[in-house]
């Protein structure tokens, strides 16, 4: 089982779309993909049909010790995505886990019955530095994926992000590690894009991933409807810089790149989109 954790303090830099992008993908091309929604926000299970309002178990349940994680998890066949789920009650988690011997491994320990279940586990974090991101930092077992919106208030936050990460390797967590930066929103027609992303391809080199992500309405837009891009606008130009992004990882990886049978016929909205989601009855089941 491979585990990334997706990272950035900096809000709006298109964290989730990653984590649920790339998860679609994955998932695509055969892989047992978990979805661990680690911010009260809650907008990774939002994003994928559920109301955060609904959860009855999810994070906070397998982070304090309430549930087992595979008591909490929610099932979609139709996306192939396996998600656990975020709600409001994860905001006081912090709280709860302070006083726990080891807290850092809090979220580790609580994911470690899930390991036979899923090739991979992708960790969305807070937009913050606090415990719940240290939590998802330490369970990253395989790296952290950093998205990088393409402005330079983005690179201010990196340097901060970047320090809080050598720190927790200078201490208890040597065996953390960078898998890369990803570029997101890049804007072709703008000068600012280019600049940025050519000057943190000059500062981290191979660090980061050849994989652009564009800014694009249909990133933007699928969301709303609770499934992710690749079922919303597969040959959106967002669908297919997602496709490419997973091919990307897989490859590092050493998995093998089956192709995805993707079908589509106009760049719009499927008449069953909502039925996809993994917040329809239809498609949902509990537990691992």
């Amino acid at each position: 089982m491979r585990t990334y954790t997706l990272v950035n303090q900096k809000g709006g830099v298109g964290k989730t779309t990653t984590a649920i992008s790339l998860g679609a993908e994955l998932g695509r091309r055969g892989m047992k993909v978990l979805i661990v929604d680690c911010d009260p926000q809650a907008n990774a299970t939002s994003c994928l049909g559920i109301e955060p309002g609904s959860v009855t178990a999810g994070t906070y349940d397998a982070l304090i010790g309430r549930l087992p994680a595979t008591d909490c998890v929610l099932h979609s066949p139709n996306l192939k995505l396996t998600l656990l789920p975020s709600s409001p009650a994860l905001a006081g988690a912090q709280v709860e886990i302070v006083g726990m011997a080891d807290r850092e491994r809090a979220l580790q320990r609580a994911l470690s019955p899930l390991g036979g279940h899923f090739d991979y586990v992708l960790i969305d974090c807070p937009p913050s530095l606090g415990l719940l991101t240290v939590n998802g930092l330490v369970a990253a077992t395989n790296g952290v994926i950093i998205p990088v919106q393409c402005e330079y208030l983005a690179l201010e936050g990196l340097s901060q992000l970047m320090q809080t990460l050598q720190r927790l390797r200078s201490g208890l967590f040597p065996a953390l590690a960078v898998r890369g930066l990803l570029l997101t929103m890049y804007d072709s027609r703008t000068r600012l894009s280019k600049e940025v992303a050519d000057e943190l391809r000059d500062h981290f080199g191979d660090s980061v991933f050849e994989t652009v992500i564009p800014r694009n309405v249909r990133l933007a837009e699928a969301p709303s409807y609770g499934i992710p891009i690749a079922s919303y606008a597969p040959n959106s130009p967002g669908g297919i810089a997602y496709r490419e992004f997973a091919e990307e990882i897989l490859e590092g990886d050493g998995a093998p790149m089956a192709k995805a049978a993707v079908r589509v016929s106009k760049d719009g909205i499927p008449k069953n989109a909502r039925s996809a989601a993994l917040g329809d009855h239809g498609g949902v089941s509990h537990g691992a």
